[in-house]
């Protein structure tokens, strides 16, 4: 298999991010909507919100992955981050997941302060939750009718991981 490389997302990846987040699987597991600008992307690469770090995974230069970071930005809940992540439908199941999230735990861990990393998932997103529970995040909770999927509501679980002692 090639390898999976990680670094922050240019600006240069926001027709590739646009192409990943336009996929049908992407907006079923994510809280996107369907077609989604190109704008949309390039404004988040162009306008980056402190306390974010936008990173991308890639397989022989292409962008296959992609996962936003966002530390909180008040002064109590500084110790605390979360994200959001999409793979590329075509690479799911080959590591790429586990490859941003094992550098988003890293920046946390070793380079950020954070104490506490929190997440919002499907409930039934079952490979999202192998992977989140691969990297120590546990259920804290259950919102009920949490967002609107396909004309019906659906459940999401609330999780998070502490950095170890």
């Amino acid at each position: 298999m090639n390898e999976i490389v990680v670094r922050h997302a240019e600006i240069s990846d926001a027709q590739a991010l646009h192409e990943i987040y336009s996929q049908p699987a992407l907006v079923r597991d994510t809280l996107h909507l369907p077609h989604p600008a190109l704008k949309l992307f390039t404004d988040r690469l162009n306008d980056l919100k402190p306390g974010s770090r936008n990173l991308v995974a890639c397989i022989d230069n292409k962008v296959v992955g992609q996962l936003m970071l966002m530390v909180e930005q008040s002064p109590r809940r500084s110790h605390v981050a979360t994200f959001g992540m999409g793979v590329d439908c075509r690479h799911q199941g080959k590591g790429v997941a586990s490859a941003l999230m094992q550098e988003m735990v890293n920046l946390c861990d070793n380079w950020l302060r954070i104490e506490r990393i929190e997440l919002t998932v499907f409930t039934d997103n079952e490979a999202a939750l192998a992977t989140y529970r691969k990297f120590g995040f546990e259920i804290e909770g259950t919102g009920k009718n949490f967002a609107l999927r396909e004309g019906q509501y659906v459940d999401a679980y609330f999780m998070a991981r502490f950095k170890p002692v």
